[in-house]
């Protein structure tokens, strides 16, 4: 459908301008805007590849909307310019016969791999893929809770979240633009300024709504970073960073940059011989993206795990009016910064970067097989070959031919090269075959049971072999007193005197009973998740074990505490908290002088890979332990990797059964050894 977005007369005097060939808002090929691509889609996949070699490289997803916003305004401008109206349905099928062949293309090639070598995670897979065919993967996350800080879980499609974005905003925007242009393109430069202030608006309320606390997987234990809506929490930091609305600042600032710069314009303007005082610009912008993607995180592990406020207030937005400097360098012919970025290779990796970012992840994870993990170098080099070669391939065979209309043709024409290939026993054969391993693909995907992660599933069974001390499904029943007659007296102490009623004694003194309390467990190990994936290894040596997944070392006070308070502390405490945040001195004192009666304390190291709060919290336990006659440390740090066999999960931190065993041995190993609590 045509839709018209101008009156009679404001098409006649459009008309006329196109007679006259003043077409200012023609949109020519700009090489640089590829070069732009390129780096942005290099910097994701490093960033994608291991968070450590480019702590920032996501803002390359920021860089692609500016640019998207940019270019997709300036077609719609340059349209209506030219015809006096915008084609709504020649859009989207442009965006469609763009977009569209190569995720399908992937998400099947993908939906086969999963199928035949990873089974167990096609029922979560399911999920995904419906999310991706309907462009809303990012409110699927968001709603799910599978945003970029979960891991352990087999997440091949967990990229398509910015692509959602994208569609959403092209499928809306040319609505907006046909309201916008009522007025004539060459007044919509004047309404450059609200779209400007409406970026503004969103940073400033992604800023307001940003939790500056630490972010816990249990909410619980850090209510104030997560939403409450109807019984769900959804996370304030995953919402923020995937939302469409929260993240359009990026696309309404590229397209309030074309309504006022428009490159055939900016040529025949003053500005066609500034383009030394652009390309300075541009490296002012080059600067800040580069400092961002070096020091700017996305969850802040050298701190209490809570998400980075330089991108929450303001890093986005900062990012965005970087790119636009850029933009108008890379737009100006003259320009050194456009030269700069139309090199071959850099032009090779940009008309290829929707490929690039497609294909990549779920060759990382592939490779690695769980979100969170991060590659090797030597890992990182196979996974970008068999990127760049599936991408080529993608490009060549099923994007460019699509988009080009090519596909009809091929179509038109098949019979002929049919009877010209002497080949086509092989063709017809691979068709078969690839037609089946699609329909054995689907049919698994759509009646797969929905199966955790081995992590998650190791839990799960963990948990049945927890109690809770607050609760008070800890008490030890061997320890109880056992159930007697008891012993009448009177309130003076002497025995009551006592008549006969018939044949009954009746005692005619008043009496009184005293109830025992429960008695707590003797032997209480109170842990973390790490703790709770050894539970049933942990309960088979005679402890009882409190342990929760994602809980915080503050929850452990609380515990000890109760116990104090109810007489109920054990002759052997065991604690593995501080994998979830750091631990304060303050924290560990407290603990540790509560405990201070138990005979004896053993507190485990943490093991959390890529947390800088790791060496901080062990450092904390060894300190506080040296003081004290009754606490002792286990070095599970160093210890860890002694384990023999297949023992510890992908994540560096989770117990797989022979880990569980080591791990509880060496912990009665310490609690027996009877010199190290003297």
């Amino acid at each position: 459908m045509v839709m018209s977005a101008v009156t009679n007369t404001d098409t006649a005097s459009s008309a006329g301008r196109r007679s006259g060939g003043a077409n200012i808002s023609k949109v020519p090929y700009l090489p640089g805007l590829d070069g732009m691509r390129a780096l942005a889609v290099i910097a994701v996949m490093l960033y994608h590849a291991n968070s450590s070699w480019l702590k920032g490289g996501f803002i390359g997803v920021e860089v692609f909307f500016v640019i998207s916003g940019y270019l997709i305004t300036l077609l719609l401008i340059a349209e209506h310019e030219k015809t006096g109206v915008v084609d709504m349905k020649g859009f989207w099928v442009r965006r469609f016969r763009r977009l569209l062949p190569a995720l399908f293309m992937m998400m099947t090639l993908l939906s086969v791999w999963t199928a035949l070598f990873e089974r167990d995670a096609l029922g979560k897979l399911r999920g995904d893929v419906l999310g991706g065919l309907a462009y809303i993967s990012n409110w699927y996350q968001i709603f799910i809770g599978a945003g970029y800080s979960a891991s352990n879980d087999f997440a091949p499609l967990r990229h398509l979240w910015s692509l959602a974005v994208e569609e959403q905003f092209y499928l809306v925007w040319p609505i907006v633009m046909v309201a916008l242009l009522r007025k004539g393109s060459r007044r919509i430069a004047d309404l450059a300024v609200y779209l400007f202030g409406a970026a503004v608006l969103v940073a400033l309320v992604v800023a307001v709504l940003y939790n500056s606390g630490p972010i816990n997987a249990n909410p619980e234990n850090s209510p104030a970073a997560y939403w409450e809506i109807g019984g769900r929490f959804i996370s304030k930091a995953d919402a923020l960073y995937l939302s469409t609305i929260s993240r359009s600042s990026g696309l309404l600032l590229g397209a309030a940059m074309a309504m006022v710069w428009r490159p055939v314009a900016v040529m025949r303007g003053p500005l066609r011989s500034k383009g030394r005082m652009l390309d300075g610009l541009a490296v002012i912008g080059f600067a800040i993206l580069a400092l961002m993607s070096w020091k700017v995180g996305f969850i802040d592990s050298s701190g209490d795990n809570s998400a980075d406020p330089w991108l929450f207030r303001g890093g986005f937005f900062m990012a965005g009016i970087a790119t636009l400097l850029i933009i108008a360098a890379v737009t100006h012919r003259d320009s050194l910064t456009a030269k700069a970025l139309s090199t071959p290779t850099l032009l090779w990796i940009g008309t290829r970067s929707y490929g690039l970012y497609l294909y990549h992840w779920p060759i990382y994870q592939i490779v690695r097989n769980t979100a969170g993990t991060k590659l090797k170098f030597h890992e990182w080099v196979l996974c970008m070959v068999v990127t760049a070669i599936v991408t080529e391939i993608s490009y060549r065979y099923i994007e460019t031919p699509i988009r080009k209309g090519r596909l009809s043709e091929w179509w038109h024409n098949r019979g002929q090269r049919t009877r010209r290939n002497e080949n086509r026993g092989a063709v017809l054969g691979g068709a078969f075959v690839g037609t089946a391993l699609a329909v054995f693909a689907g049919y698994g995907l759509a009646t797969a049971e929905l199966k955790q992660n081995e992590v998650a599933e190791k839990l799960r069974v963990g948990a049945e072999s927890t109690c809770s001390v607050i609760e008070g499904t800890c008490d030890d029943p061997v320890l109880e007193p056992v159930p007697t007659e008891p012993e009448v007296i009177t309130d003076s102490g002497e025995a009551p005197d006592t008549t006969v009623v018939g044949d009954e004694p009746v005692v005619d003194s008043t009496t009184t009973t005293t109830t025992v309390a429960p008695a707590g467990p003797s032997k209480l190990a109170i842990g973390d998740s790490v703790m709770q994936g050894a539970a049933e290894e942990l309960e088979s040596a005679g402890f009882f074990v409190d342990a929760e997944e994602s809980r915080a070392f503050v929850r452990g006070i609380d515990i000890v505490q109760f116990l104090s308070d109810n007489a109920q502390l054990p002759n052997e405490l065991v604690v593995h908290l501080g994998t979830n945040g750091p631990i304060s001195e303050s924290q560990l004192t407290q603990m540790l002088d509560i405990v201070t009666t138990v005979p004896k304390v053993l507190l485990i190291e943490n093991v959390v890979p890529g947390r800088d709060y790791e060496a901080t919290n062990n450092s904390l336990l060894v300190n506080a332990a040296s003081g004290r006659a009754n606490v002792e440390v286990l070095y599970w740090n160093g210890l860890s990797g002694s384990c023999q066999g297949d023992c510890i999960y992908q994540d560096g931190i989770h117990l797989k059964t022979p880990g569980a065993e080591y791990y509880t041995a060496l912990i009665s190993g310490t609690l027996a050894n009877a010199e190290l609590f003297s």
